[in-house]
């Protein structure tokens, strides 16, 4: 049992020295891009949902 888990940690060392990891400056510019999409998805939604609001509400009245 020990030694399964001894060989699993050691092909999960291997494969992570394999890995290309991301720059800083392309991380933060990634979560740039994250944050303004969903901000500007955020406001589109409740732009519509505002104005299906404000429609419904006439149609009831």
């Amino acid at each position: 049992m020990i030694g399964k888990i001894k060989k699993f940690v050691m092909e999960v060392a291997s494969e992570l020295k394999k890995v290309s990891w991301t720059t800083r400056s392309e991380l933060i510019e990634a979560t740039w891009v994250v944050l303004i999409s969903a901000a500007i998805l955020g406001i589109y939604i409740g732009t519509i949902d505002l104005a299906l609001s404000k429609f419904l509400s006439l149609l009831i009245r």
